[in-house]
């Protein structure tokens, strides 16, 4: 069957969007707002149809019929527990120009990720809520941890697919394709090694676990770092310092304790080796840290790719 069509909503680097693209789909719009993001998804995919706009004044209806799926990585924040968990009421929450956009593009199926936090109780009225904004869907909530899927880190998240009545019963979430995921430092010794560091094996041997959560922070703060005390604690205990980014992997001669590029943090994300991130330090570290493991994405698709292609075989066979 050919590719499927898909509109991606805050597409930022592109994590989600490469996993679809992997999973056998071609996107017929990719909407971001960071004018960094941009550039990346631009240098990477020039064919790609890149829109820097934001989706609050979206307008998707010249996409209704063009989309068979909507996806979309909101904004973590205002259901993120390292912050206030204002949710709703979070001016950052565009669950509701997601759900327009839905509206306005009507799509076969919709895949939105968010992070664990909007599943706790006190968020339970807005998830029946956003439901009930889609009564002509199936919805579920599904959290994926990210390690399960050969991603060396820790990473639980929030996956929300609706699938439009009547092709849900095709569907099912994706399993682990990994018993096990790498460490640390079996994913990025190469690249640790990079520099001709000479105790780059001994610290292979110490970064013997995968990572924790890779954040990428807001822009309210200061220089990229690797998250708050707790997080930079794990990565003491993995022989990583989490104070900064490092411009080049260590040197022959280094001592002491090295910190991740943004090229090592990318393999920790999941991302390609010869995907580029535009802009400095700060910026690209940021775009890494914030994007959703291409795959996660991508076995997340694929399941919904198999649900549609079958659904259409079946009006095909009737």
């Amino acid at each position: 069957m050919s590719a499927i069509s898909v509109l991606e909503l805050c597409a930022g680097a592109g994590g989600q969007a490469l996993g679809f693209e992997q999973a056998g789909f071609a996107h017929v719009g990719l909407v971001e707002l960071d004018a960094h993001a941009c550039k990346t998804l631009r240098y990477n995919r020039p064919e790609w149809n890149v829109l820097e706009e934001n989706l609050n004044y979206f307008d998707a209806r010249p996409y209704r019929g063009k989309a068979e799926v909507v996806a979309a990585g909101l904004p973590c924040p205002p259901f993120s527990k390292a912050g206030k968990q204002l949710g709703e009421m979070d001016e950052r929450n565009l669950f509701p120009a997601a759900l327009r956009v839905i509206h306005e593009v009507q799509p076969r199926a919709v895949v939105i990720e968010n992070v664990r936090g909007i599943l706790d109780a006190v968020f339970e009225d807005y998830r029946t809520f956003i439901a009930g904004q889609l009564s002509d869907y199936w919805t579920d909530w599904q959290l994926l941890n990210a390690s399960d899927f050969g991603v060396p880190q820790l990473r639980p998240r929030v996956n929300f697919v609706a699938i439009r009545k009547g092709l849900e019963h095709s569907f099912t979430w994706p399993e682990a394709t990994h018993e096990k995921a790498p460490t640390v430092g079996a994913a990025i010794y190469d690249l640790m090694a990079g520099g001709g560091w000479k105790g780059v094996k001994q610290w292979k041997l110490k970064a013997n676990e995968i990572a924790p959560t890779i954040v990428g922070g807001s822009k309210k703060h200061g220089g990229p770092d690797l998250g708050p005390t707790r997080a930079k604690k794990a990565w003491a205990g993995l022989c990583v310092d989490g104070m900064g980014i490092a411009d080049e992997a260590p040197g022959p001669s280094f001592a002491g304790v090295p910190r991740l590029t943004v090229g090592m943090a990318a393999r920790i994300q999941g991302f390609p080796d010869d995907w580029e991130f535009a802009g400095g330090k700060t910026a690209a570290y940021r775009q890494v840290g914030n994007a959703f493991p291409p795959p996660v994405a991508r076995a997340v698709a694929t399941q919904v790719r198999l649900c549609l292609e079958n659904r259409a075989r079946l009006e095909i066979a009737s």
